[in-house]
């Protein structure tokens, strides 16, 4: 299941004088949604999609719309009343609205990223592996960070939020093998908070002390568009053709 969290406040957009949340927003005849989204065409037909969103300037009928224009085969909407303590909650609370079994691979992705033509991973460790953060190679205090293991294999030893430990960072795609996996870990994260907010990212930590087998899979930098803050998605209207 690919899971799209999106029910933040979009709290600079609106500082920024914008009147719509960000995922409405236009961008180069298409909305940041429908790039964000068409990330993963190639699953339109084999996996279900869960939106999580709050009902605010018509997110139900937006979704319903956009979903059908992208030809997603199973879409399913979790709407939610209220703000939530980070975007690990925002999911939990979802796949909770949703009744998803705990069985259930997730895959969860921002929705003011981009990563046209996404595929999941082909290397040799995905079939044993219990879950994995997609990351580029970059620098800065505003990302989510994976601190590798010695060795050929991608396994993560560390993860971490606005704490740079390694040069590579997470591109806010974070997968599970099972979506109980990531309760759990969440649950583990709640009783002993690494950060203000609930981010997905720490909670693999919880798991790689369990002895979990976490990986992290490398992309170039330039296979990533963000459009997460009013700056990023005003250069991207300038360019003179869109991402994706």
């Amino acid at each position: 299941m690919i899971v799209i969290p999106m029910a933040g406040l979009s709290r600079r957009f609106t500082e920024a004088g914008y009147q719509l949340p960000k995922y409405m927003l236009p961008l180069h005849g298409r909305s940041v949604f429908a790039h964000a989204v068409g990330s993963f065409a190639a699953y339109f037909d084999s996996h279900p999609f869960l939106f999580i969103a709050r009902d605010v300037a018509g997110t139900g009928d937006f979704l319903a719309a956009e979903a059908r224009a992208l030809g997603i085969r199973d879409a399913r909407v979790a709407m939610l009343d209220a703000p939530t303590a980070g975007q690990a909650e925002t999911v939990e609370l979802g796949l909770a609205t949703a009744g998803v079994a705990g069985e259930t691979p997730v895959t969860i992705f921002n929705i003011d990223t981009f990563r046209p033509g996404f595929t999941f991973p082909a290397g040799a460790w995905w079939a044993g592996s219990d879950g994995y953060l997609e990351v580029f190679r970059g620098a800065g205090a505003n990302w989510s960070y994976v601190r590798p293991a010695p060795g050929e294999e991608p396994l993560a030893v560390e993860t971490a939020e606005k704490r740079p430990i390694s040069d590579l960072c997470c591109t806010g795609l974070y997968h599970f093998r099972r979506a109980g996996d990531f309760l759990d870990a969440l649950a583990a994260e709640r009783a002993a908070p690494s950060a203000p907010e609930l981010y997905v990212a720490p909670i693999y930590n919880h798991l790689i002390r369990q002895g979990r087998r976490i990986h992290y899979e490398v992309v170039p930098s330039e296979a990533v568009v963000f459009c997460g803050v009013p700056a990023e998605y005003e250069a991207l209207e300038a360019e003179p053709v869109g991402p994706g």
